[in-house]
């Protein structure tokens, strides 16, 4: 295998040298080769279209769409604050800490679902077109027998209806918070990928394409498209997986969310809630609270401990280490 040592006497002749054409010089031009296709996580998007949710610097495009909402929001609570200024408000002390029961990484289920439908509320509201497609309209693809009204795309639903269609699939499927935030990063992504809009006529379809393909990547036991139809059961498994076939190709297969671009999402989300009056409520912190963040803190230390180990990372040299005679030794550097 190539070792010229091996116990075989015989030795595979020398390659012949040949003069190497590259396959693209006989491409046209804008065309790559297949055998040096990227991964679709390493493919950058064009100059000019920046897709939020792949990029973490990029601003979220439902916090675009409700922008006017937020400084009409922060403007109102300034006004308030001054109108109260004797109002009591709970805040921290030596004695007392109130906090919310919601993380980055363990949001809080019900509010963190209510913000959600509440950026798709404002994505139906602010839609700057209306562009659609066949897949997601609900008068060709009903969700239940009944069908639509004829003017099912002409008003556009409440705050309420949305988080009400959106929360009794989180309950039945018993889905995660974690998942409600991967729903909207899919969904974001959906309109940028297949220059779509959600408007009146294809709002449901899409967010349920979206709690669909987010359930399955995001949860260990993933709700299968047969059991959607427990829940809506005028639906059927062909059109359970049509849609999500034609929505995973919208998106090019590519369901991959970085955590920055999670945590980007999740701190938007909380953004919108505070200038719509969905703060988390804050409790004071007990002291079986207390003890449960704090097991929480040392699980966590202790893995990304166990993996600087694994790796063959230190965070720290001892000075006795230090070999003066034999050379400089250089401890590898660790950015936290």
């Amino acid at each position: 295998m190539g070792n010229q040592n091996s116990c075989c006497c015989y030795r595979s002749p020398s390659p012949i040298r040949k003069d190497i054409v590259k396959l693209e010089d006989y491409l046209p031009e804008g065309e790559v080769s297949s055998n040096n296709i990227q991964h679709i996580s390493e493919r950058e998007p064009d100059d000019g279209d920046i897709d939020p949710s792949q990029d973490p610097i990029a601003g979220t495009i439902f916090m675009e769409r409700s922008k006017a909402s937020i400084e009409n929001g922060i403007t109102r609570k300034r006004s308030q604050h001054q109108i109260a200024e004797n109002k009591l408000k709970k805040s921290s002390s030596c004695s007392t800490i109130y906090l919310d029961d919601s993380t980055v990484s363990q949001p809080n289920l019900k509010n963190t679902v209510k913000c959600v439908a509440l950026a798709i509320y404002y994505h139906i509201k602010n839609r700057t077109s209306e562009r659609r497609l066949d897949i997601f309209d609900e008068k060709l693809h009903p969700l239940s027998k009944e069908g639509v009204s004829d003017d099912y795309d002409k008003y556009n639903p409440e705050h309420k209806q949305i988080y009400k269609f959106v929360r009794t699939l989180f309950n039945a499927a018993q889905l995660t918070a974690e998942c409600a935030i991967i729903t909207l990063v899919y969904l974001e992504r959906l309109l940028i990928c297949a220059e779509l809009d959600i408007a009146p006529s294809n709002w449901k379809r899409i967010v349920l394409g979206a709690i669909l393909l987010a359930s399955k990547v995001w949860d260990d036991q993933a709700v299968w498209n047969v059991d959607y139809c427990q829940i809506l059961k005028d639906i059927t498994v062909e059109d359970m997986n049509e849609l999500e076939r034609q929505f995973l190709e919208m998106l090019q297969f590519n369901i991959n969310v970085p955590s920055s671009v999670y945590a980007k999402y999740y701190f938007d989300l909380r953004t919108l809630a505070e200038a719509n009056d969905l703060a988390f409520p804050s409790e004071p912190l007990s002291k079986e609270r207390a003890q449960k963040l704090e097991a929480m803190s040392r699980v966590m230390e202790d893995k990304i401990s166990a993996e600087l180990v694994k790796n063959g990372i230190k965070k720290w040299s001892s000075l006795d280490n230090v070999n003066s005679g034999a050379g400089i030794r250089r401890s590898v550097a660790i950015l936290s």
